[in-house]
């Protein structure tokens, strides 16, 4: 009679795990599969790139996650042409799962490497000047409130800067390595 119930009792443990096995790897494949955050950066303040060097951007970052991103200060680049133009500093933060959050920063646009390049007077000519800003951010991913892995988020924006109209236009792609 005991061996009966063991038995019965192995093959209810097996089945509970093997459902159980399912689920985790259902979910892990399907609803807590990291999907890449969106990042949009949108200039702001700047009435004229040409005089003034202070260069302040609002930064939106939308977490489609079912998890939190921790991530660690850093520096983005905002490049022109090949050059580095400016330096923005990236404090540490927390992107809380499926939220936006907005963050304000500044830098000084570095005037004379931004003059200097053979191609700005074209550039102006053409009413148009194109930058491009990379940010590396390593950090944490808090899924659940249980398991925290390691990754680090990628960002290339391509801003593009309209000089008549002050207008500027933004275009981020965004990669998250776990």
């Amino acid at each position: 009679m005991a061996r009966r119930g063991l038995k019965i009792c192995c093959f209810t443990s097996v089945v509970f795990l093997a459902i159980l096995t399912i689920i985790i790897v259902t979910l892990s494949l399907t609803i807590f599969k990291p999907k890449q955050p969106q990042i949009t950066v949108q200039p702001i303040g700047l009435e004229n790139i040409l005089f003034n060097h202070t260069l302040s951007m609002l930064v939106t970052i939308d977490n489609p996650n079912y998890g939190s991103f921790e991530y660690k200060s850093t520096t983005s680049y905002v490049n022109y042409r090949g050059s580095t133009v400016a330096e923005v500093p990236i404090v540490h933060n927390k992107i809380p799962a499926r939220e936006k959050v907005n963050m304000t920063t500044s830098t000084n646009l570095i005037i004379d490497k931004l003059i200097s390049n053979p191609s700005f007077g074209e550039d102006v000519a053409s009413g148009c000047l194109n930058f491009t800003s990379t940010v590396t951010l390593p950090g944490k991913v808090g899924v659940a409130k249980i398991f925290k892995l390691h990754a680090t988020a990628y960002s290339t924006c391509y801003i593009l800067f309209h000089i008549q109209s002050k207008a500027v236009d933004s275009n981020c792609i965004t990669r998250l390595k776990l």
